[in-house]
């Protein structure tokens, strides 16, 4: 709200010095541009939690389809959370000696 109230006297004082056409056109045009972005900054925080989650489903839609394609049988690993699967994992990338 603060940046609101500083924009009518930058408006006002702009006006007070009769800047050109063009002037005023690039104002205008880089505070489309401005509030265009921070709309689409916005929209992407909001939904971005949304996308990843459907992400993730198709990947795991993908690869069953693809297991069951090949033959191969479904993970025993299925019930535990993907932290546990991984934990077992992160044992083996020491990133230094003891």
């Amino acid at each position: 709200m603060k940046t609101v109230q500083e924009l009518i006297p930058l408006a006002k004082e702009l006006m007070a010095q009769k800047p050109s056409a063009k002037l005023v056109r690039m104002y205008v045009l880089g505070g489309v541009l401005a509030l265009f972005g921070a709309v689409l900054g916005l929209m992407e925080t909001v939904c971005g939690p949304f996308t990843a989650a459907d992400r993730q489903r198709e990947r795991e839609a993908t690869l069953a389809e693809l297991r069951a394609a090949s033959g191969e049988p479904a993970p025993q690993e299925q019930g535990k959370p993907l932290e546990a699967v991984q934990g077992c994992r992160a044992l083996s990338n020491r990133l230094h000696a003891s």
